[in-house]
């Protein structure tokens, strides 16, 4: 049997509710999400002789990678693959891809995580189809202070079965943020309109020239958003209009200045991502697509074509459209409600941790590279709760895998008890060539400055160097 399902195993956790003589340490690590964080997390737990459990809520592991599986990564195998992950694969005689070759989602799923999710060690603790629909602490609301550092986590799921439990000492989320996709609206609420033309909208980055074809091909689409799924769809459909008569592409985005959405160019580290915004650019140069900038979404109505309206409100005045089709690009966010009954300390205005806010912040200042973190800047107030991967993003953009797996690692080395290699710095990311605050180059030590400030890469100077008066960490006892 290759892994662990609600049908066909039962784990110790899920016997019986833990009472005042139980052990809580006896109880295992739970993950949430068996995606490329998730699996991580689980490898470089079992590295430290320490037992977790994955739960996934699709029936396969990769559930979002496979979502945008058409999609080619920017960002080759060597930032891809987790060391722990690697290492397990290659003790079962699995090498891991060629470092310097570029996957796409579905190549991430079936060249590295099935592989990984395969491994005994793995498979014995993946359960599918389980998905977490709150936590808490055993006979504890939110409220109550006595005996919450010791109370283990009750973890509700919706599996096969039905409803069900099972008890956990630490929590590891990383659950993601996709399938939480940001609406088209400017003001974060659904703009009007936008629920009731669901039929005619796309959310993320549709197969423009594969499955979704004909969906596009011979109509008119607009594209709203300045992130990679945006600037990829417009690509895409730049082709597309290429080939097929009739077809034709307008881009939307809410801010006139697009120096940033076309990227970094020669002084991107990542030349495929730098190669994105180029060709965008080349393409508005071009007058492939049409740009609609500044272009805030306001209002949707049905066209009388039997498309869609679209209508911007702004200081220059009201804006029309009409098109068959919308792809609405605008990020994504995290799902905090399984977290309701846990004491979080999240920034609030990008829901991830406090800690990261200063650093992530789109509003601040961005390199694209982040301060390397771990343990004690994930932690919550809520005692063995780590929020990891993507959702610890919250609504930032530039999340990198790399980013995701140093964080588990240095959670794996926590709750190991080794403090060291918790606050050990292990990652060096690629930087994008562009701010968001001051446009400015990147310096030769790697962080955005201008001709008077230079700053190092991945240390704390960080802070001051890129205008962040402080950077804080959750405190966390040393375990002994």
């Amino acid at each position: 049997m290759s892994c662990c399902t609600p049908s066909c195993c039962t784990p110790a956790a899920e016997q019986a509710v833990p009472t005042l003589g139980t052990h809580v340490s006896d109880l295992p690590i739970a993950i949430i999400g068996g995606g490329p964080v998730g699996l991580a997390a689980a490898a470089q737990l079992l590295a430290r002789g320490l037992d977790p459990i994955v739960l996934e809520a699709g029936t396969s592991v990769g559930t979002a990678p496979r979502a945008w599986g058409h999609v080619r990564m920017f960002s080759p195998w060597r930032y891809n693959v987790d060391s722990a992950a690697r290492r397990l694969l290659e003790g079962h005689g699995r090498q891991a891809p060629d470092v310097d070759r570029f996957p796409i989602g579905d190549d991430l799923v079936s060249e590295y995580l099935e592989p990984l999710a395969r491994t005994p060690a793995i498979a014995t603790r993946l359960r599918l189809g389980a998905r977490v629909t709150g936590i808490t602490r055993v006979g504890l609301g939110k409220v109550r202070n006595a005996g919450r550092e010791t109370a283990p986590f009750e973890i509700r799921l919706d599996a096969a079965g039905g409803e069900t439990r099972i008890f956990a000492r630490v929590v590891i989320d990383a659950s993601g943020t996709w399938g939480n996709p940001a609406p088209a609206g400017a003001s974060g609420l659904p703009t009007i309109g936008e629920q009731a033309a669901t039929s005619l909208i796309r959310y993320g980055m549709p197969d423009v020239l594969g499955r979704e074809r004909a969906r596009y091909a011979g109509h008119r689409t607009l594209v709203v958003g300045t992130g990679y799924s945006a600037i990829g769809t417009v690509i895409d459909l730049c082709a597309l209009a290429a080939v097929t008569s009739g077809t034709e592409v307008f881009w939307a985005s809410r801010t006139g200045d697009l120096t940033r959405v076309y990227g970094g160019g020669d002084a991107d580290q990542l030349p495929e991502r730098a190669a994105l915004g180029q060709r965008l650019k080349s393409l508005v140069v071009a007058g492939a697509v049409t740009v609609l900038a500044p272009f805030a979404v306001d209002v949707m109505q049905p066209a009388d074509n039997g498309g869609l309206e679209v209508i911007s409100h702004s200081e220059e005045g009201e804006q029309r459209i009409k098109v068959d089709q919308l792809v609405v690009a605008t990020g994504l966010r995290p799902d905090l409600s399984l977290l309701r009954e846990l004491r979080l300390d999240l920034d609030p205005a990008l829901e991830c941790p406090s800690a990261l806010g200063p650093l992530i912040d789109p509003n601040v200042h961005s390199c694209g590279t982040v301060r390397p973190h771990g343990a004690f800047e994930l932690a919550q107030p809520e005692p063995g709760l780590f929020i990891a991967g993507m959702k610890s993003y919250g609504r930032a953009p530039t999340f990198l895998l790399a980013t995701g797996y140093e964080q588990v690692r240095s959670i794996a080395a926590y709750l190991a008890g080794d403090i060291e290699a918790a606050r050990r710095v292990e990652l060096d990311l690629p930087q994008t060539g562009v701010c968001s605050g001051n446009l400015a180059p990147i310096s030769d030590e790697g962080c955005c400055a201008s001709a008077s400030a230079h700053c190092e890469s991945g240390s704390a100077a960080v802070a001051s160097c890129c205008g962040i008066s402080e950077v804080r960490e959750v405190a966390l006892a040393e375990p002994a």
